[in-house]
């Protein structure tokens, strides 16, 4: 049995966040609940251990804590911000540039 690849989206608010993850969701993988302040992106790093995660809003502190600790993870973000993978305008464009990253452990699935 495959492991699915996890994305953990987080934005300032839960309206942003729905709309994150419908831009974002695809079924290459499966989106983590999402957070909407630091401290609950920060414990589902911890529990739910995504592979990616996607950025928009102003989390510097998040994205610079998270590049630290999991220095390979894929970090797509709607502004430039220290341990960004990719800065991209809008979700969609998040989606895109997650599909562009290689699978971790190698293919997920069939391919």
């Amino acid at each position: 049995m495959s492991r699915a690849v996890k994305v953990l989206c987080v934005a300032p608010d839960r309206a942003q966040l729905v709309a994150l993850k419908q831009d974002v969701v695809a079924a290459d993988w499966e989106l983590s609940p999402g957070a909407t302040d630091l401290r609950g992106a920060l414990d589902q790093l911890d529990v739910e251990r995504p592979h990616a995660m996607v950025v928009f809003g102003p989390f510097e502190e998040l994205v610079a804590l998270t590049s630290d600790r999991f220095p390979g993870m894929r970090i797509v973000t709607d502004r430039e911000m220290p341990g960004s993978s990719v800065v991209v305008e809008k979700g969609s464009d998040a989606r895109a540039a997650l599909r562009a990253q290689p699978r971790p452990g190698g293919p997920v699935g069939s391919g």
